[in-house]
């Protein structure tokens, strides 16, 4: 039986981590700013930007709200990223 790679862990994660952490930057937002916004602990926002925790669809926008930007900009990115790295 084949092992199969757990999403957190491939490269399309990583790149969809870095977007992630980009636009937050881009923002002129910290970390901290950015779980005061969502109501959550700093940890929260450290652990899926270092990889620790993925984030569910939800998570995904309400972050990208609190950050200020179009979620379908991180998926087409993402898409792009992704056309160009298999795996």
């Amino acid at each position: 039986m084949a092992e199969t790679k757990k999403s957190i862990f491939t490269k399309k994660h990583n790149l969809f981590r870095e977007l992630i952490i980009a636009a937050r930057k881009n923002a002129s937002i910290s970390q901290v700013d950015l779980a005061k916004k969502l109501k959550r602990p700093q940890s929260f926002v450290s652990k899926y930007e270092r990889g620790e925790r993925r984030l569910d669809i939800i998570e995904f926008l309400e972050v990208v709200k609190a950050i200020g930007i179009n979620p379908l900009k991180i998926i087409k990115e993402l898409e792009r990223g992704c056309e160009n790295h298999k795996n």
